[in-house]
Protein backbone atom coordinates (compact mmCIF):
# COMPACT_ATOMS: atom_id res chain seq x y z
CA UNK A 1 0.00 0.00 0.00
CA UNK A 2 2.86 2.11 0.54
CA UNK A 3 4.34 1.55 -3.11
CA UNK A 4 0.82 2.36 -4.88
CA UNK A 5 0.26 5.60 -2.40
CA UNK A 6 3.69 6.57 -3.65
CA UNK A 7 2.95 5.83 -7.12
CA UNK A 8 -0.64 7.75 -6.96
CA UNK A 9 1.19 10.39 -5.79
CA UNK A 10 3.46 11.16 -8.62
CA UNK A 11 0.91 10.32 -11.22
CA UNK A 12 1.41 7.12 -12.23
CA UNK A 13 -1.47 5.83 -14.84
CA UNK A 14 0.02 2.63 -14.52
CA UNK A 15 1.82 0.63 -11.89
CA UNK A 16 3.54 -2.67 -11.97
CA UNK A 17 4.52 -4.62 -8.96
CA UNK A 18 7.27 -7.46 -8.53
CA UNK A 19 8.29 -9.54 -5.81
CA UNK A 20 12.09 -8.48 -4.66
CA UNK A 21 13.67 -11.24 -4.54
CA UNK A 22 13.68 -10.83 -8.80
CA UNK A 23 11.57 -14.72 -9.07
CA UNK A 24 9.54 -12.91 -11.85
CA UNK A 25 11.06 -12.04 -15.87
CA UNK A 26 10.99 -8.20 -16.16
CA UNK A 27 10.66 -8.33 -19.61
CA UNK A 28 7.58 -9.26 -19.58
CA UNK A 29 6.59 -6.32 -17.97
CA UNK A 30 4.98 -5.09 -21.39
CA UNK A 31 3.14 -8.34 -21.71
CA UNK A 32 1.04 -7.03 -18.20
CA UNK A 33 0.73 -2.84 -18.85
CA UNK A 34 -0.19 -3.67 -22.09
CA UNK A 35 -3.75 -4.65 -21.89
CA UNK A 36 -3.98 -1.76 -19.16
CA UNK A 37 -3.05 0.74 -22.11
CA UNK A 38 -5.57 -0.87 -24.63
CA UNK A 39 -8.22 -0.21 -21.91
CA UNK A 40 -9.11 -3.97 -21.96
CA UNK A 41 -7.96 -4.18 -17.98
CA UNK A 42 -7.80 -2.50 -14.68
CA UNK A 43 -5.60 -4.97 -13.13
CA UNK A 44 -3.32 -7.72 -15.02
CA UNK A 45 -2.07 -11.04 -12.97
CA UNK A 46 0.97 -12.96 -14.59
CA UNK A 47 0.29 -16.55 -14.14
CA UNK A 48 3.54 -18.47 -13.71
CA UNK A 49 3.82 -22.16 -14.50
CA UNK A 50 3.48 -23.09 -11.31
CA UNK A 51 3.76 -27.27 -11.76
CA UNK A 52 6.97 -26.75 -13.38
CA UNK A 53 9.00 -24.82 -11.29
CA UNK A 54 11.03 -26.75 -9.45
CA UNK A 55 12.38 -24.93 -6.11
CA UNK A 56 8.30 -24.66 -5.07
CA UNK A 57 8.03 -27.80 -2.81
CA UNK A 58 4.48 -30.00 -3.42
CA UNK A 59 3.19 -28.10 -0.08
CA UNK A 60 3.56 -24.50 -1.55
CA UNK A 61 2.14 -25.94 -4.96
CA UNK A 62 -0.90 -27.18 -3.19
CA UNK A 63 -1.21 -23.80 -1.47
CA UNK A 64 -0.76 -22.05 -4.68
CA UNK A 65 -3.86 -24.40 -5.99
CA UNK A 66 -5.72 -24.18 -3.08
CA UNK A 67 -5.54 -20.07 -2.49
CA UNK A 68 -6.36 -19.67 -6.35
CA UNK A 69 -9.66 -21.82 -5.53
CA UNK A 70 -10.50 -19.62 -2.72
CA UNK A 71 -9.86 -16.18 -4.28
CA UNK A 72 -12.07 -17.83 -7.69
CA UNK A 73 -14.92 -18.33 -4.98
CA UNK A 74 -15.04 -15.52 -2.96
CA UNK A 75 -14.44 -12.93 -6.43
CA UNK A 76 -16.64 -14.99 -8.54
CA UNK A 77 -13.09 -14.38 -11.06
CA UNK A 78 -10.93 -17.09 -12.99
CA UNK A 79 -7.21 -16.47 -12.28
CA UNK A 80 -5.35 -19.05 -12.29
CA UNK A 81 -2.44 -18.14 -9.61
CA UNK A 82 -3.56 -15.48 -7.51
CA UNK A 83 -0.65 -15.38 -5.47
CA UNK A 84 1.35 -14.13 -8.33
CA UNK A 85 3.29 -10.75 -6.90
CA UNK A 86 3.65 -9.95 -10.94
CA UNK A 87 1.13 -7.27 -11.92
CA UNK A 88 -0.29 -4.33 -13.63
CA UNK A 89 -2.84 -1.84 -11.97
CA UNK A 90 -4.31 0.87 -13.73
CA UNK A 91 -4.40 4.39 -11.58
CA UNK A 92 -8.03 3.66 -11.21
CA UNK A 93 -7.79 0.17 -10.04
CA UNK A 94 -5.23 1.44 -7.50
CA UNK A 95 -7.28 4.18 -5.69
CA UNK A 96 -9.87 1.52 -5.13
CA UNK A 97 -7.25 -1.15 -3.32
CA UNK A 98 -7.43 -1.48 0.30
CA UNK A 99 -5.44 -3.88 2.14
CA UNK A 100 -6.37 -5.60 5.18
CA UNK A 101 -4.34 -8.51 5.71
CA UNK A 102 -0.70 -8.05 7.36
CA UNK A 103 0.61 -10.86 5.74
CA UNK A 104 0.83 -11.28 2.34
CA UNK A 105 -1.61 -8.67 -0.35
CA UNK A 106 -2.01 -10.55 -3.47
CA UNK A 107 -5.44 -12.87 -2.55
CA UNK A 108 -7.12 -9.97 -0.92
CA UNK A 109 -6.55 -7.27 -4.13
CA UNK A 110 -7.82 -9.64 -6.83
CA UNK A 111 -10.75 -10.58 -4.32
CA UNK A 112 -11.81 -6.52 -3.47
CA UNK A 113 -11.13 -6.15 -7.58
CA UNK A 114 -13.94 -8.62 -8.14
CA UNK A 115 -16.59 -7.21 -6.14
CA UNK A 116 -15.77 -4.01 -7.66
CA UNK A 117 -16.61 -5.31 -11.23
CA UNK A 118 -13.50 -4.84 -12.09
CA UNK A 119 -11.80 -5.92 -15.53
CA UNK A 120 -9.28 -8.75 -14.23
CA UNK A 121 -6.48 -10.97 -16.77
CA UNK A 122 -4.09 -13.48 -16.41
CA UNK A 123 -1.24 -13.34 -18.44
CA UNK A 124 1.22 -15.96 -18.67
CA UNK A 125 4.72 -14.92 -17.51
CA UNK A 126 8.17 -16.56 -17.20
CA UNK A 127 10.38 -16.60 -13.76
CA UNK A 128 13.88 -16.76 -12.92
CA UNK A 129 15.97 -19.32 -11.28
CA UNK A 130 15.68 -19.35 -7.66
CA UNK A 131 18.22 -16.93 -6.33
CA UNK A 132 17.83 -16.88 -2.21
CA UNK A 133 15.32 -18.45 0.19
CA UNK A 134 11.71 -16.60 0.51
CA UNK A 135 11.58 -14.32 3.28
CA UNK A 136 7.70 -14.53 3.11
CA UNK A 137 8.22 -18.34 4.04
CA UNK A 138 11.08 -18.63 7.03
CA UNK A 139 9.25 -22.90 7.79
CA UNK A 140 6.71 -24.66 5.96
CA UNK A 141 4.94 -25.45 8.97
CA UNK A 142 4.57 -21.65 9.73
CA UNK A 143 3.59 -20.65 6.06
CA UNK A 144 0.91 -23.16 5.96
CA UNK A 145 -0.12 -21.95 9.36
CA UNK A 146 -0.47 -18.18 7.78
CA UNK A 147 -1.86 -19.11 4.96
CA UNK A 148 -4.93 -20.98 6.22
CA UNK A 149 -5.36 -18.10 8.48
CA UNK A 150 -4.97 -15.39 5.66
CA UNK A 151 -7.72 -17.26 3.32
CA UNK A 152 -10.02 -17.97 6.53
CA UNK A 153 -10.14 -14.53 7.57
CA UNK A 154 -10.85 -13.09 3.57
CA UNK A 155 -13.70 -15.41 3.68
CA UNK A 156 -15.15 -13.72 7.06
CA UNK A 157 -14.20 -10.44 5.50
CA UNK A 158 -15.12 -10.60 2.30
CA UNK A 159 -17.80 -13.56 2.05
CA UNK A 160 -19.52 -13.03 5.71
CA UNK A 161 -22.76 -14.01 5.21
CA UNK A 162 -21.53 -17.52 4.04
CA UNK A 163 -19.07 -18.27 6.00
CA UNK A 164 -20.45 -18.02 9.07
CA UNK A 165 -24.36 -18.95 7.53
CA UNK A 166 -22.26 -22.14 6.55
CA UNK A 167 -20.97 -22.56 10.33
CA UNK A 168 -24.24 -22.07 11.47
CA UNK A 169 -25.64 -24.93 9.48
CA UNK A 170 -23.13 -27.57 10.89
CA UNK A 171 -23.52 -26.44 14.11
CA UNK A 172 -27.78 -26.41 13.83
CA UNK A 173 -27.52 -29.64 11.47
CA UNK A 174 -25.83 -31.49 14.14
CA UNK A 175 -27.91 -30.44 17.35
CA UNK A 176 -30.87 -31.43 14.86
CA UNK A 177 -29.53 -34.92 14.23
CA UNK A 178 -28.73 -35.37 18.13
CA UNK A 179 -31.94 -33.80 19.38
CA UNK A 180 -33.90 -36.71 16.43
CA UNK A 181 -31.52 -39.36 17.99
CA UNK A 182 -32.84 -38.38 21.31
CA UNK A 183 -36.90 -37.98 20.13
CA UNK A 184 -36.16 -42.22 19.03
CA UNK A 185 -34.42 -42.98 22.32
CA UNK A 186 -37.30 -41.26 24.34
CA UNK A 187 -40.31 -42.73 22.37
CA UNK A 188 -39.09 -46.29 22.29
CA UNK A 189 -39.07 -45.76 26.92
CA UNK A 190 -35.14 -45.60 26.95
CA UNK A 191 -34.55 -41.40 26.88
CA UNK A 192 -33.88 -40.93 30.32
CA UNK A 193 -30.15 -42.98 29.95
CA UNK A 194 -29.51 -40.05 27.01
CA UNK A 195 -30.49 -37.04 28.53
CA UNK A 196 -26.74 -36.25 27.78
CA UNK A 197 -27.38 -36.12 24.11
CA UNK A 198 -30.54 -33.67 24.56
CA UNK A 199 -28.51 -31.15 26.73
CA UNK A 200 -25.60 -31.31 23.61
CA UNK A 201 -28.75 -30.88 20.91
CA UNK A 202 -29.86 -28.08 22.83
CA UNK A 203 -26.66 -26.86 23.09
CA UNK A 204 -25.78 -27.06 19.33
CA UNK A 205 -29.29 -25.81 18.38
CA UNK A 206 -28.57 -22.87 20.41
CA UNK A 207 -25.06 -22.01 18.69
CA UNK A 208 -26.10 -22.70 15.22
CA UNK A 209 -28.83 -19.63 15.90
CA UNK A 210 -26.36 -17.48 17.27
CA UNK A 211 -24.29 -17.69 14.99
CA UNK A 212 -27.20 -17.48 11.81
CA UNK A 213 -27.53 -14.03 13.55
CA UNK A 214 -24.03 -13.35 13.47
CA UNK A 215 -23.87 -13.80 9.73
CA UNK A 216 -26.76 -11.03 9.63
CA UNK A 217 -24.47 -8.78 11.37
CA UNK A 218 -21.43 -9.52 9.41
CA UNK A 219 -23.57 -8.84 6.65
CA UNK A 220 -24.66 -5.56 7.37
CA UNK A 221 -20.83 -4.44 8.69
CA UNK A 222 -19.76 -5.59 5.03
CA UNK A 223 -22.27 -3.10 3.13
CA UNK A 224 -21.26 -0.72 5.58
CA UNK A 225 -17.09 -1.14 4.51
CA UNK A 226 -18.46 -1.20 0.92
CA UNK A 227 -20.14 1.94 1.06
CA UNK A 228 -16.77 3.52 3.54
CA UNK A 229 -14.79 2.22 -0.10
CA UNK A 230 -16.92 4.11 -2.05
CA UNK A 231 -16.90 7.46 -0.59
CA UNK A 232 -12.98 6.97 0.02
CA UNK A 233 -12.38 6.67 -4.00
CA UNK A 234 -15.20 9.40 -4.84
CA UNK A 235 -13.43 11.81 -2.45
CA UNK A 236 -10.18 11.20 -4.34
CA UNK A 237 -11.68 11.25 -7.58
CA UNK A 238 -12.35 14.97 -7.06
CA UNK A 239 -9.19 15.92 -4.92
CA UNK A 240 -7.70 14.97 -8.06
CA UNK A 241 -10.09 17.01 -10.74
CA UNK A 242 -10.23 19.82 -8.12
CA UNK A 243 -6.08 20.29 -8.53
CA UNK A 244 -5.35 18.72 -11.92
CA UNK A 245 -2.61 21.57 -12.09
CA UNK A 246 -0.68 19.78 -8.40
CA UNK A 247 -0.52 16.27 -10.32
CA UNK A 248 0.73 17.80 -13.38
CA UNK A 249 3.65 19.30 -11.18
CA UNK A 250 4.36 16.29 -9.49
Amino acid sequence: MTGINACLLLGADVIVNTDADNQYEATDIPLLTQPILDKKADLVIGARPITTIAHFSIVKKMLQKLGSWVVRVASKTDIPDAPSGFRAISRSAARQLIVFNDYTYTLETIIQAGQKNMAILSIPIRVNEDLRPSRLMSSTSNYIKRSVITIVRIFIIYRPFRFFASVGTLLFGLGLVIGIRFLGYYLSGSGAGHVQSLILSATLLGMGFQTFLIAFIADLLAANRKLLEDIRFKTANLTSNKFPQWREKQ
